[in-house]
């Protein structure tokens, strides 16, 4: 067991960004197309953080053209360029899963103010 812990803590990011549940964040996605690399950004609300360690994940939510779009990405992949916060949210629940079936401003996360 020990062999797993070792090679998965090589292949963990050092600086993790320090984002919660109900923030609004910027993830910047590597996406490969044919022969070329580029960046594409994707923001929206963090709905969703899941595991632990080398496996963790977060699920951002946005609404684009009146559809929602939804995207699970691992903390940890070479894909996942950066994340960065664009704004703090206030809430109470763990997984904001409600806001699903939410339209317009009733999907909204109030803005948490130090």
């Amino acid at each position: 067991m020990n062999a797993l812990e070792t090679i998965a803590q090589s292949s963990m990011k050092q600086e993790t960004p320090k984002f919660e549940i109900g923030d609004t964040v910027r993830v910047s996605v590597k996406i490969k197309e044919g022969e070329r690399e580029r960046i594409q950004m994707f923001e929206g609300t963090v709905i969703a953080k899941k595991h632990g360690g080398i496996a963790e994940t977060f699920t951002v939510r946005r609404v684009a053209h009146g559809c929602g779009v939804e995207r699970v990405f691992p903390l940890h992949s070479p894909h996942v360029e950066k994340v960065e916060v664009v704004r703090r949210g206030k809430v109470r629940r763990s997984k904001l899963y409600y806001l699903r079936g939410k339209v317009g401003k009733a999907a909204k996360v109030k803005s948490h103010i130090q």
